[in-house]
């Protein structure tokens, strides 16, 4: 074996340890839950920063991005994702509409707006993996507008073959010992129960 050939063997194999030692991206595409409102260390403490905790204690090659931006809607988070798809996605965890249904927006609105921005995800990475977050309105807001939006996300996920979270907030919302004094965004005790429930979907995902 020349020197030459072995030399380029050596690059081919170093190139695939680095390959696989490439840590792969897990994002979450949110708003004021993702980000951690309200808590003393958001990146800590907010539950996709405990998700990547979860992953790192499992030693799976995983990091987590927090695309959680407080105060975002569907019709936001549409107009910002071609920016955040710059970079490789391969889970996505869309975890949108609440402040949509607090402010009544229309539900056909809403849905069209999850379903592009689930497009969008694919076409940019056909092989990516996709969770949707459901999501329950208080019954302040109506009962026909409170059936129909809590109906929302699991039509879309069997439309668009997505993995479904039936409630982002399962034994969380309207639980005062888990939520900050707002009564609508979750405390770091609230923020572990989230966690739980996200990893319950996404570990058999990674």
């Amino acid at each position: 074996m020349t020197n030459l050939l072995r030399f380029w063997i050596f690059l081919l194999i170093s190139g695939a340890v680095f390959a696989a030692a490439e840590p792969r991206t897990v994002l979450f595409y949110g708003d004021s839950l993702s980000a951690g409102y309200g808590l003393e260390d958001p990146a800590g403490l907010s539950f996709p920063g405990l998700i990547q905790a979860k992953i790192t204690e499992a030693s799976l090659p995983y990091r987590v991005v927090n695309a959680g931006l407080s105060g975002e809607t569907t019709a936001g988070g549409l107009r910002r994702i071609d920016w955040i798809l710059r970079q490789q996605v391969d889970v996505f965890i869309l975890e949108l509409g609440g402040n949509d249904g607090l402010r009544g927006l229309p539900v056909a609105t809403s849905r069209g707006n999850l379903v592009a921005i689930i497009e969008r995800v694919r076409a940019k990475n056909p092989s990516v993996k996709i969770l949707l977050a459901g999501m329950q309105m208080p019954t302040s807001m109506g009962p026909d507008y409170t059936v129909a939006f809590a109906a929302m996300f699991p039509e879309i996920a069997e439309q668009q073959k997505v993995t479904l979270i039936p409630f982002l907030l399962e034994d969380v919302g309207g639980m005062p010992s888990m939520n900050l004094p707002d009564g609508i965004h979750p405390n770091p005790e609230g923020h572990r129960r989230v966690a739980e429930t996200v990893w319950t979907y996404l570990k058999p995902l990674l």
